[in-house]
């Protein structure tokens, strides 16, 4: 059996890492974009590593990169995410504007520049880590951040739409609190109480090996109780 191939973006730490260990564990060939390239974990440093700042990004250039380096790509992973908390009155633009760059605009670049090699194979798969902020505002503080992840989910489905007779597949996942660097910083949930990485990976990992007959638009993960989730 050929080698799958995947990109992940935001691999050096947090969900795009466990996406990047939990592929690899399972038989993926990787290509890991990093802002830093000497930040990769020590057990995927053989994997194709690239530098990537999903605020500046040439993401062309990484996908050409990957298919010199395995001639296919059957899956992209969006794992790079930003969040400032600011209300939807007060938040400036250049603070909008970053936050909108990293959650929608580069996972755009990255599928769109992608999008041959994941037709040629007939099984193309994108996941992309939206949250459950694509899905509600939750609060006041977060509600800038949430008009990028409904962006960013509404991107799914219009990849869905564009590729569904190529054999694409996309995929949102949208998880509340996960037990990253980022939530930490704006929850004071116990950590061990949070959605772990490790499972969002998993489940990233289900949806980009689903047949294209069983193709599942959205993920919601929650780990606390709502009333819609």
């Amino acid at each position: 059996m050929t080698t799958r191939v995947a990109l992940i973006s935001g691999a050096s730490r947090g969900i795009g890492l466990a996406v990047a260990r939990t592929l690899q564990q399972n038989g993926w060939s990787l290509s890991l974009g990093l802002r830093d390239t000497t930040d990769v974990a020590p057990e995927l440093s053989h994997q194709h590593v690239v530098q990537h700042d999903a605020r500046s990004a040439d993401e062309q250039a990484w996908v050409q990169a990957a298919m010199d380096r395995f001639g296919r790509i059957d899956a992209v992973a969006c794992c790079a995410g930003i969040m400032t908390p600011r209300d939807i009155v007060e938040i400036d633009d250049e603070t909008l504007d970053a936050m909108w760059e990293v959650n929608v605009k580069s996972p755009r670049r990255l599928v769109s520049a992608a999008w041959e090699p994941l037709k040629q194979g007939g099984k193309g798969r994108v996941a992309v880590l939206a949250s459950l902020s694509g899905k509600r505002v939750k609060s006041s503080a977060s509600s800038s951040y949430a008009l990028t992840k409904h962006a960013a989910v509404a991107l799914v489905h219009g990849f869905r739409q564009t590729g569904w007779e190529h054999g694409i597949r996309a995929t949102a996942i949208c998880p509340g609190f996960v037990n990253t660097d980022m939530a930490r910083a704006i929850t004071e949930t116990d950590p061990a109480a949070m959605t772990q990485a490790s499972d969002l990976a998993e489940l990233v990992r289900t949806a980009i090996e689903l047949p294209n007959t069983a193709s599942v638009a959205e993920l919601s993960v929650n780990c606390q109780l709502e009333e819609l989730f």
